[in-house]
């Protein structure tokens, strides 16, 4: 008796490097690109039973682009990363240095005045366990790379220093299956594999 969870991360609204915190831009031209050249793959993904996405800008236009009409789910909302919200990584080290340094080492600590880590992390693992269970039931659901990353942490029931080691690439998806504190990190093979077999 399984819930499968399809993970999408949103299309990109700045080059990698430009990522802000709770970055509230929308899709830039080169995200819009990427949308079309792997719509092919992901369009399919619009038959889940339940369809959502993060609030942000990106996110929804990520899965309007790929027809999932998305709802929207502040639980998938990005970390609240207080007053650093908007910033690079580079621009809140710059101003506070010390600061980003204890954020990056205690996974409960707040000196941004937002979120923690780990308040984060259950946020959205909180989200996860209480999706409406139906044995073989599909959801899809488009995020922030950031959730997907608390997300794989959480289902891992890994450590959260674990979420600095998770590199998510818009566009990318990640499937999970199980139900409410008990998932697993599901791997499927390509269509290539797949049709050679």
């Amino acid at each position: 008796m399984q819930l499968r969870v399809t993970f999408v991360a949103a299309a990109r609204s700045s080059p990698l490097l430009a990522e802000r915190f709770e970055d509230p831009r929308p899709l830039d031209q080169a995200g819009w690109d990427e949308v079309q050249r792997v719509a092919h793959d992901l369009i399919p993904l619009a038959a889940a039973e339940l369809r959502y996405c993060s609030p942000t800008l990106r996110s929804r236009a990520t899965g309007d682009a790929l027809g999932y009409a998305p709802l929207v789910q502040l639980a998938l909302r990005d970390c609240d990363m207080g007053r650093w919200r908007g910033l690079t990584l580079g621009e809140a080290m710059a101003r506070e240095p010390e600061a980003v340094d204890a954020w990056l080492a205690d996974p409960r600590g707040t000196p941004h005045g937002g979120e923690s880590l780990i308040s984060f992390i259950t946020r959205v693992g909180n989200w996860l366990d209480t999706r409406p269970f139906e044995d073989g039931g599909r959801i899809v659901a488009v995020a922030e790379p950031s959730v997907v990353r608390a997300a794989l942490v959480y289902v891992l029931k890994a450590p959260p220093s674990t979420y600095w080691n998770i590199d998510v690439r818009p566009l990318s998806t990640i499937n999970v299956t199980g139900h409410e504190g008990r998932w697993n990190l599901r791997f499927d093979a390509t269509r290539a594999q797949t049709s050679r077999a």
